[in-house]
């Protein structure tokens, strides 16, 4: 299984038990994720499904009055686009790429067809949903009663996690000001307190330098409590699927068979 769990890169699809995984290989396309790149954006129909192998994808709530927020950051424990499972529905929410890396990408109808024939899959979307909730309801939370430099200390320790060049964030003021839903002032503020506990260590143009044993220091609470329940949500939950009954049919494949990869 550890095998297949590298092949694959997206955890939560390494649960899957091969014979699942068979009714979704050949459906899956392996595409890079750029920097800034826009997978979905809100209010327009959810065109694919990513399973991030690698990266950061940040889903971020827009209002009205042009203000955005960050509500989540997924990795390769989740997948973005999961809206489809419920039905053809608009996204409410945009997904922008914050550290490139790849992803498999499948059709919401391909997925829908293959959900439709294997209850470990909808199992699986059950537990990413769960996590993706448990998630939002933490960022909530966190939002309303710690400081602006305990969330971004949260946020950075988030992308961190996600991604695997080193103690550089390819990270913008722009970008920090949409993730934590303030002015670019006040972020210039906080980089600024962070810098001088030197959780940060350089801020060079688009590029955050972080001292991460210092930057757990400053963080909120929250980043533990949430890594460890999403974790144990991601990991136990998903064993489970090991451990489930074969689809109604296909046996494991040799490899894992993308129909394509995009270079």
């Amino acid at each position: 299984m550890m095998e297949h769990a590298t092949r694959v890169g997206n955890r939560l699809l390494a649960a899957l038990p091969p014979a699942d995984f068979a009714l979704l290989a050949p459906h899956l396309r392996k595409v890079p994720i750029e920097h800034d790149a826009v997978l979905v954006q809100s209010g327009d129909r959810v065109e694919h499904l990513y399973f991030p192998c690698s990266g950061a994808i940040a889903l971020i709530m827009e209002l009205p009055n042009g203000q955005t927020a960050a509500t989540a950051v997924i990795g390769n424990d989740g997948v973005v686009g999961l809206m489809t499972a419920l039905g053809p529905v608009r996204s409410p929410l945009t997904a922008v790429v914050r550290v490139a890396g790849t992803a498999l990408q499948i059709s919401p109808a391909r997925f829908q067809a293959v959900l439709e024939r294997s209850p470990v899959i909808a199992s699986a979307i059950q537990i990413v949903t769960r996590a993706m909730m448990t998630q939002f309801l933490h960022v909530a939370a966190c939002n309303a009663l710690h400081s602006v430099e305990a969330r971004l200390a949260r946020w950075l320790l988030h992308i961190h996690d996600r991604t695997d060049g080193g103690d550089v964030l390819p990270l913008t003021q722009e970008t920090l000001s949409e993730l934590l839903g303030v002015r670019r002032t006040t972020v210039t503020h906080v980089v600024s307190a962070l810098r001088t506990s030197r959780a940060i260590k350089s801020n060079r143009r688009g590029q955050l330098e972080i001292d991460r044993q210092r930057l757990e220091v400053v963080a909120c609470e929250c980043y533990k409590v949430m890594s460890r329940r999403i974790d144990r949500i991601v990991s136990q939950d998903a064993l489970r699927l090991l451990h489930a009954a074969p689809a109604r049919n296909g046996c494991p494949p040799p490899d894992f068979p993308f129909a394509k990869t995009v270079s």
